[in-house]
Formats: C-alpha cells, structure tokens, sequence
C-alpha cells in the first residue's frame, strides 16, 4: 500500500538521445572559430549554425543554470549527462540585449521545451558568430558520447547525440 502512495522512484536511464537545440546547419566542434570549443577544453559535442532564434530543450531533464546574460544555459539530463548550449560565440559581451529565457534554475524541461529565444540578426550584428555549440560538459563521468551524422537540422525533431552513463 505504501508503494502505491509514495509510488516507485523513477530510474534513470543509462542511455538518452540529444535531439537538436536548434533549427539551422550541423558544424564539426572542430570549426567552430573558438579555440576553447573547437579544443574541445570544455568538453565534446557538436555545433550548430542557426537559422532561426529559438533554442529548445534537446533532452528530458532540468534546468541547472542560466546565465544572467541569457547567451547560455546548462541542463542535466536524466542520466545524469551535463549539456551546455553557447549561443553565439563572445555573445557574453551582447550582456543579455536579443536574448529572452523561457525557464529558470531548476526548471524540468522536455525535449521541445522553449529555453530562450534570440535576435538572430542581432547576434549577427554584434557577436563573433552565431554558431552554437553544444558541450557535453561531465563527459568524463560518462561512458560514451556519441555524435549523429546530420547536415541540415530541425529543433527538437533531428538526434544529434546519443550520450551513454556509465553503469
């Protein structure tokens, strides 16, 4: 009777799916024009040229962090993968201008799910690039990521990354 109460506590999958953060072009992390990306200093993943200004959640998980500039966000997947999403490259010195986030700090998010939205001519304007990396950032507590090969790519719809934790 007490299990039906309290219910059975969800566990976590060892293996998720990455879809797309955004809608636009797939860029190796390795071209990406950012030597702290493309050395990967911060950890793998790919990159995406946008084409539109909507981000949205590439996993089931939560929000861990928005930065007071809203040109990234950090979000912890349910098996435990971190996945940093870098709108724009030196898009921190933009201090928050064209950016809106939809969700906060410990806000749970599904795959689809709008987190922020940008002036992509904006960023155009002002940054060094628009593309956007997305870094797994606690790779070394996981067992493998893998990267999908995509070209063109469809926010929330296209899986760019298949991330395994370790058992």
């Amino acid at each position: 009777m007490l299990k039906k109460l309290f219910g059975k506590k969800e566990e976590a999958p060892k293996d998720i799916l990455v879809y797309a953060p955004l809608t636009g072009t797939f860029v190796s992390l390795e071209e990406v024009p950012d030597p702290v990306f493309s050395q990967k200093m911060m950890g793998d993943g790919i990159a995406i040229e946008p084409s539109e200004g909507k981000v949205v959640s590439p996993v089931d998980g939560e929000v861990i962090q928005v930065f007071p500039t809203k040109h990234a966000i950090g979000l912890k997947a349910k098996n435990g993968a971190e996945i940093l999403i870098h709108i724009g490259l030196e898009t921190v010195s933009m201090q928050g201008n064209g950016f809106e986030a939809h969700v906060s700090e410990g806000s749970k998010v599904k795959v689809g799910d709008t987190l922020v939205t940008f002036d992509l001519e904006l960023v155009k304007e002002k940054a060094k690039s628009t593309i956007t990396p997305i870094i797994v950032t606690n790779g070394d507590d996981l067992e493998s990521v893998t990267k999908k090969d995509v070209s063109t790519i469809t926010a929330g719809n296209d899986i760019v990354m298949e991330i395994s934790a370790k058992a």
